[in-house]
């Protein structure tokens, strides 16, 4: 079983940086997706909801199924549905945003565990760490520093 990690500190609220985030069907904040929906008209925060998420111009929609969603201690946890985007199986992936008292700031941890090939298993942890969702943060920091 393979894991990736990544976080990072925003200078927002923990407040401010859940509400950009928590809504598992709006996945734009992401920089990369270019269009996300929900299947079946269900909610962001409906467990079961599954995010068709389209990344730049591809024709490529990746689906996600939401597992698990709290408001109380701001995280959800997804996973990949077949077919699956990257050559990996069994993903799980959770996005976390905890306080930082010092600051008033926020932490957010994007994590997840998988299987894959194991000559792979550096690229994919390597990938999804800095390829995938420390630019996605990246990404909403950027949004966070436009003027309103």
């Amino acid at each position: 079983m393979a894991k990736s990690y990544y976080s990072t500190v925003f200078e927002q609220t923990t407040d401010q940086v859940w509400e950009a985030i928590r809504d598992f069907g709006t996945y734009t904040w992401a920089g990369s997706v270019s269009e996300s929906f929900l299947e079946e008209g269900k909610s962001g925060m409906e467990v079961g909801a599954i995010r068709n998420a389209r990344l730049g111009r591809t024709s490529l929609f990746h689906r996600q199924r939401l597992l698990a969603h709290s408001d109380l201690d701001r995280f959800y946890t997804y996973e990949f549905c077949e077919p699956f985007p990257y050559p990996i199986r069994d993903c799980i992936v959770t996005l976390c945003v905890t306080p930082v008292v010092d600051g008033n700031r926020a932490f957010v941890e994007w994590s997840a565990t998988f299987d894959c090939e194991s000559d792979e298993h550096d690229h994919w942890t390597t990938y999804f760490a800095h390829e995938v969702w420390a630019k996605a943060l990246e990404s909403l920091k950027h949004r966070f520093s436009q003027p309103a």
